[in-house]
C-alpha cells in the first residue's frame, strides 16, 4: 500500500461497447458503431468537469470510446480496427495511473470466444502493470476469469432496466480515484461464476427474487473492509463457455471479499427457480387477441424475440404479418402502431411516394430472409402516413445511449388498422421522443420491439403483454440451440444437477505503482 497523494492523477478514458447476440444473422460493422474521442468524450460524462466534486486532483485523458446499438457479432475488421485505436491511444497518451473502461462486457466478434478478455488483455498490455483499471459494466455481461483476472475494480449495473446506468460509470470512476488518490493500490477480487444463465427478461430488478438480490449489493459494499459488488446474470444470447452469471466482491481484506462473494453466489443459485418473466406471456396471436379484446388503452405488447436493444435484428416483420391476421385489426375497428421494422429499402420507395402515396413493399428480412419462415419479407401494400428526415433526440444524449443517436430516415405506413414504423437504421422506440411525429396515445395498440418495458414505455402502457416471439433473442433459450456453454446450466439442465462449487477464486491485489506528477487538475 502506497501512501496518499495530491499530485495530478492521469485516468485514461475508453473502451468498447456491444451486446451482440450470436443467434443474430445481423453483422456489427465499424460504421455502426459511434466514435467519440477528444473533448466530446469527456463531455459524456458529467463528472468529467472541473467543478464535478472534490474527490482528488484528476487529469482525464480522452482516449477513445465506441459504442453501438446490440446486435449480431461484431465483425472482426470492425474490433481489431477500434482495439487498435484505443491501444493505440493509450501507448501514446504516456503513463496513466488508472483507467475508467467503459464497456458492456455481452461482446461477441466473429473468430473469437471471448472478445472481452481479448480487448481486455490487449488493454493490460498497453497500460502496463501499474496503471489500475476500472470497468463498468452491464449486468447483462459475462464475466470469465481470464476478463476479470485483468481489472482491478469491476462493477455494473444494479437496476434493470438499466436506470442506473451512468451512476454505474460513476461509481467505477468514483471508486478508482479513491484508491489512487488514498494511495490504498489493489484491492483483493474474490469472483465466482453460477451454473445459471437466464434471459434479461426474467431477471428485472422490478421483481423478486431479483430486486432482493440486487437490493443487498449496497449493503454489502457498505461493510468497511469492502470496496464494490457487483453481480451478473450473463448474457443468454450468446453461446460461449463464459455464458452464465457471476459475482466479484472487490475488498482490501482477501476473506472478506471471499465469504461476501460466496454468499451472494449462494442466494443467485438457491433463487434460480424463482425468476419468472417481467410480464404476462403469450405467443403473438394469444397476446394480441387479448389486447384487442381489452379495454385498457394504450394496451402495449413486446415483440421481444427482435428485440433490437438486446441483439435482435431487428428486422422482422413476423410480428406485423401477425397484427394484419387479425380483423378487428385489419378492417380498422381497432388501430396499433408497430414500431420500427429495419428496412432501408422500404424507406426509400415511402420517400420516393411522399406521405399519401401508395405503396407496396416487400417489407422486413433484409438482414434474416432465409433463416426461417418467421424471417421471410411481408407484402405490404398501404398509404404512407409520416415521413421523419432522422432520428428524434429521445434515447441518446449525455444521459442515454449514444449509439441510438442519428438514427437515419423513417416512414410510417398504414394498412387498416395497423400503421407500421419501418427505418433506415436499427434503432429503439423507448421513450415518446422516440416515436417522431406519432402519437402513441392515440393507438389502441402499440406493439414494439423491445422486451421489458423501458421507464417511459412502461408509465405509458395502461396494460402489458410479454409476447414470446422468434428471432435471434427468443426467449425460450431450449429451441435456441446452444451448444458451447458449459453444462450443467440451469435452465439447460435442471432435474438431477448436482450441488455446484461456489466457492470463489481470490485474484490476488497488488499495490500500484507510484508516477511523478504531471498534467491539469480536475475533480470527480
Amino acid at each position: 500500500m502506497t501512501s496518499p497523494t495530491s499530485r495530478r492523477i492521469r485516468i485514461g478514458i475508453g473502451g468498447m461497447a456491444i451486446e451482440s447476440s450470436q443467434f443474430c444473422p445481423h453483422r456489427s460493422a465499424y460504421d455502426d458503431f459511434r466514435i467519440t474521442r477528444g473533448r466530446a468524450l469527456l463531455d459524456r460524462y458529467t463528472w468529467t468537469r472541473p467543478d464535478a466534486g472534490p474527490a482528488g486532483p484528476v487529469e482525464w485523458v480522452p482516449l477513445v470510446h465506441a459504442v453501438a446499438v446490440p446486435g449480431g457479432p461484431v465483425e472482426r475488421t470492425a474490433y481489431d480496427r477500434i482495439k487498435a485505436e484505443l491501444t493505440g491511444r493509450i501507448r501514446e497518451s504516456g503513463p496513466l495511473d488508472g483507467l475508467v473502461y467503459d464497456i458492456h462486457g455481452a461482446m461477441s466478434v466473429v473468430g473469437l470466444d471471448d472478445a472481452e478478455a481479448d480487448l481486455t488483455d490487449a488493454v493490460r498490455a498497453a497500460t502496463g502493470p501499474g496503471t489500475l483499471i476500472s470497468a463498468a459494466m452491464d449486468l447483462h455481461g459475462n464475466v470469465s476469469r481470464r476478463f476479470a483476472a485483468q481489472l482491478d475494480l469491476l462493477t455494473a449495473h444494479r437496476m434493470a432496466p438499466h436506470e442506473d446506468a451512468w451512476e454505474t460509470r460513476e461509481r467505477a470512476a468514483r471508486k478508482l480515484v479513491e484508491r489512487l488518490v488514498h494511495g490504498t493500490g489493489r484491492p483483493h477480487r474474490a469472483w465466482v461464476q453460477i451454473p445459471v444463465l437466464l434471459p434479461g427478461e426474467k431477471t428485472s430488478t422490478r421483481l423478486e427474487p431479483a430486486r432482493s438480490l440486487y437490493g443487498r449489493l449496497a449493503s454489502v459494499e457498505a461493510v468497511d473492509g469492502v470496496v464494490d459488488a457487483a453481480l451478473w446474470v450473463g448474457y443468454a444470447w450468446a453461446d460461449e463457455q463464459r455464458c452464465r452469471a457471476a459475482v466479484v466482491v472487490t475488498a482490501d481484506d482477501a476473506a472478506l471479499a471471499v465469504a461476501q462473494a460466496g454468499s451472494l453466489a449462494r442466494a443467485y443459485w438457491d433463487a434460480r427457480r424463482d425468476f419468472v418473466f417481467a410480464g404476462p406471456t403469450g405467443d403473438a396471436d394469444s397476446c394480441i387477441a387479448r389486447a384487442v379484446a381489452s379495454s385498457a388503452r394504450p394496451f402495449l405488447i413486446s415483440d421481444s424475440g427482435d428485440n433490437p436493444t438486446a441483439g435482435g435484428a431487428g428486422d422482422l416483420a413476423y410480428m406485423l404479418g401477425r397484427l394484419l391476421a387479425d380483423e378487428e385489426l385489419a378492417s380498422g375497428r381497432v388501430t396499433a402502431l408497430h414500431p420500427g421494422i429495419t428496412d432501408p429499402e422500404a424507406v426509400a420507395v415511402c420517400f420516393g411516394a411522399g406521405v399519401g402515396g401508395e405503396v407496396t413493399l416487400a417489407v422486413g428480412g433484409r438482414f434474416s430472409a432465409g433463416t426461417g419462415p418467421h424471417a421471410e419479407p411481408y407484402e405490404l401494400t398501404g398509404t404512407v402516413t409520416a415521413l421523419e428526415d432522422g432520428a428524434a433526440p429521445g434515447s441518446g444524449g449525455p444521459r442515454g445511449n449514444p449509439a441510438y443517436d442519428g438514427s437515419g430516415r423513417s416512414a410510417a405506413v398504414t394498412r387498416g388498422g395497423v400503421t407500421v414504423v419501418l427505418t433506415e437504421r436499427r434503432r429503439p422506440f423507448h421513450t415518446r421522443a422516440d416515436f417522431g411525429s406519432l402519437d402513441p396515445l392515440a393507438y389502441d395498440l402499440v406493439v414494439v420491439k423491445i422486451g421489458y418495458l423501458e421507464p417511459e414505455l412502461h408509465a405509458m402502457a395502461a396494460d402489458w403483454l410479454l409476447a414470446l416471439t422468434p428471432g435471434g433473442v427468443d426467449q425460450d433459450l431450449l429451441r435456441l440451440g446452444h451448444h458451447k456453454v458449459l453444462r450443467p446450466l440451469y435452465p439447460f439442465d435442471d432435474e438431477g444437477f448436482e450441488e455446484p462449487d461456489l466457492t470463489p477464486a481470490l485474484l490476488q491485489g497488488l499495490p500500484a505503482r507510484p508516477r511523478p506528477p504531471r498534467g491539469r487538475t480536475t475533480g470527480l
